[in-house]
């Protein structure tokens, strides 16, 4: 899971309240407030329901190489469209999730976007509407079964801060690497000297129109698409600043340790944007 659980939702999206005693802000007082649409958001899958190998192969935008990988799910524009072999990975689409990460030195570096179409442009259906993204989400995670958190490995004995009702907070976790894990996930934010590889993007006006470039805490950088445009040259004339023929690609650079890595999701132009 993506999250842990902090709350129960009641059918008015607010929260219940489980302590038995039945006094209001019982045993869930120290529980986060999410908002409705938040908690749709975390809901939301980044993967297939099912998946066999051959999902791995390209088509379907799930791979894993070395100590990186990506995976993807969509929705197809018309629901009714056929859902067998590669075609089913073929757009046009009316939302699409994808994610990309880097794994390495016992920590997690996850990026999650989550693209969706506007009503209007659907509404419109002179070529295939563009995605747009929705939501960006960053995951910083260690994989000791612990949240990582920068005072971590403080004496058991001593303080690291006091909790919001004044009690004292105590470290819970020791680890051997936790200045890595510090540098590597608390530290100053963006890639040292940016991208390490910059991809091709296209034009400059291209790039202005469509893309991204975010810095991190933790010495990681992202380029991004945050509009994706679906149709073909044959389907339309483009929209000014922005190209169909050149693919789309996001791209993670990251320093867990010693060694930097970048990971580069690819994809082609048109339909074939998974």
């Amino acid at each position: 899971d993506d999250f842990p659980t902090l709350m129960m939702m009641s059918e008015d999206g607010g929260e219940e309240d489980d302590d038995d005693n039945g006094e209001e802000g019982g045993g869930n007082d120290a529980l986060l407030k999410w908002e409705s649409e938040d908690v749709a958001h975390v809901e939301n899958t980044f993967w297939p329901s099912e998946m066999t190998a051959l999902d791995f192969r390209g088509p379907g935008g799930i791979m894993c190489v070395g100590k990186a990988y990506t995976i993807c799910d969509a929705r197809r524009l018309n629901d009714d469209d056929g859902n067998e072999g590669e075609e089913r990975h073929d757009g046009p689409f009316r939302e699409m999730r994808t994610e990309l990460g880097i794994q390495e030195n016992g920590m997690r570096f996850r990026v999650k976007l989550d693209y969706g179409s506007l009503e209007e442009d659907i509404a419109d259906g002179s070529m295939a509407p563009p995605l747009h993204l929705r939501t960006l989400t960053v995951c910083r995670e260690t994989l000791d079964g612990y949240w990582p958190d920068p005072s971590d490995n403080e004496n058991l004995d001593e303080a690291s801060g006091d909790d919001n009702e004044g009690n004292t907070k105590k470290s819970e976790v020791q680890r051997r690497n936790q200045e890595e894990i510090t540098a590597a996930l608390f530290g100053p934010p963006g890639a040292q000297g940016g991208l390490y590889d910059p991809p091709p993007v296209g034009s400059e006006e291209r790039a202005v129109e469509n893309y991204m470039l975010l810095d991190f805490e933790g010495g990681a950088t992202l380029l991004l698409p945050h509009r994706l445009d679906q149709y073909h040259p044959e389907e339309g004339t483009p929209m000014a600043g922005t190209t169909a023929t050149s693919g789309w690609v996001t791209s993670l650079d990251w320093t867990p340790g010693n060694l930097r890595y970048q990971v580069d999701r690819k994809v082609l132009s048109g339909t074939k944007i998974k």
